[in-house]
């Protein structure tokens, strides 16, 4: 099971975190600090280094999975690539800046299972967290992954903003 996925730049700061477990937000920072002072230790060259922690390095950015023996380190080294070219295809090669000034611009879209899970449309039409995290739910729901193509993730994103549209739509008619 993936336990947590953090998006971090060089300098150690959290872009993106999403935890799979529950964690107090102590223990998420300290694990934070813990993970990038592990990083900043490593040779450029070295891409992962246990059973537990795979990343990948990008310009400004580290994508970090955290995952328990369950899960094959290099299919998560593949994860994280479907999650890099998705977010490439929505903002035309991502980088930092994209993810810090477009975070909260485009609305959520819930995922189709979750809308059914709660059977309440008008509660997560009130949520705005932000397409990131509506393209990593898209892969991975509850630390499960879900799809591993690209392609599909971006076609249920598309679907996903199309419902949400409409609901949009029908809740502001008078």
């Amino acid at each position: 099971m993936i336990r947590a996925v953090i998006v971090m730049n060089t300098q150690g700061k959290p872009r993106l975190t999403k935890f799979y477990d529950y964690m107090p937000a102590e223990k998420q920072q300290e694990l934070i600090r813990r993970v990038f002072g592990v990083l900043c230790s490593r040779a450029e060259n070295v891409s992962n280094f246990n059973t537990r922690l795979v990343y990948k390095h990008y310009a400004t950015l580290y994508f970090v999975f955290i995952f328990d023996s369950s899960e094959n380190e290099l299919a998560m080294l593949d994860l994280i690539q479907v999650f890099v070219e998705t977010l490439d295809k929505c903002f035309k090669n991502v980088c930092e800046l994209d993810i810090v000034f477009n975070y909260s611009k485009v609305k959520y879209r819930p995922t189709l299972f979750s809308i059914l899970l709660h059977n309440d449309h008008k509660s997560f039409a009130m949520l705005e967290p932000v397409m990131l995290h509506a393209i990593l739910d898209e892969i991975i729901f509850g630390g499960q992954v879900l799809e591993t193509s690209s392609t599909e993730v971006m076609k249920a994103v598309e679907e996903i903003s199309r419902v949400g549209d409409s609901l949009e739509y029908y809740h502001t008619r008078p």
